[in-house]
């Protein structure tokens, strides 16, 4: 996804949802005389960030905010680049109308979450099992993320959908892949005695083991 990002050596980066800071670091070798904004919405994850990118800290700001609202003075910034976080945003016409306003003329937007189709199998496996909540997520459409691009201002936006599925090496590894990765929002929903078997319910469902990612990929520019 980096390799569609296209700025100068001083460029300024927001990492909308930098989580750990994995993708932050990678970041700073793209703009090595420049800085990354790191903005995500959970402690945990920015004290992970700090943490990683303790070397850095001249050269990345960590914000915590949600990116639903409207963001404090972190711009203008060159690019906007994020990774596996628009999904957890149900408003997309909000989102990046912020992400607009904090980016400079000739601008760029590189992102990727998850899109239409994402996690099919599991969400199959939820119903099966008895879930009734749909989840936390929004997996729009390649078509509708460009229509709601050009709304927010956005000029020549592209986006794609692409396979990319996980398969786990066997039951206790899909287990503890779901509780930690998919179905958290799910399992804070129910009481503590609950949940093991509730996972025991999806995994039973899920006999290919598969974790059937769908990514959605999108790049614009700012006029």
């Amino acid at each position: 996804m980096l390799e569609r990002l296209s700025v100068p050596p001083d460029a300024t980066v927001l990492d909308a949802g930098c989580g750990t800071g994995r993708v932050t670091a990678l970041l700073l070798t793209r703009v090595p005389r420049g800085r990354v904004v790191a903005v995500d919405a959970s402690r945990t994850m920015l004290a992970a960030a700090r943490s990683r990118l303790a070397g850095a800290r001249a050269r990345v700001v960590f914000i915590r905010h949600d990116l639903a609202e409207p963001l404090p003075a972190v711009g203008p910034v060159d690019a906007v680049v994020s990774t596996a976080t628009f999904h957890w945003i149900a408003d997309h016409d909000r989102l990046f109308a912020n992400l607009r306003a904090v980016l400079r003329p000739h601008g760029q937007l590189v992102a990727q979450w998850g899109g239409s189709g994402n996690i099919r199998g599991v969400l199959a496996a939820l119903a099966d099992a008895g879930e009734t909540w749909p989840g936390p997520w929004n997996f729009p459409t390649a078509d509708a993320t460009c229509a709601a691009l050009r709304r927010a201002g956005f000029a020549d936006p592209v986006a794609w959908l692409e396979d990319d599925p996980v398969v786990l090496a066997d039951p206790a590894a899909l287990r503890a892949y779901l509780a930690a990765v998919v179905l958290g929002a799910h399992l804070d929903r129910l009481p503590a005695r609950r949940r093991p078997g509730y996972l025991d319910a999806v995994v039973a469902r899920l006999p290919s083991r598969v974790v059937d990612y769908v990514r959605l990929n999108a790049v614009a520019r700012t006029d």
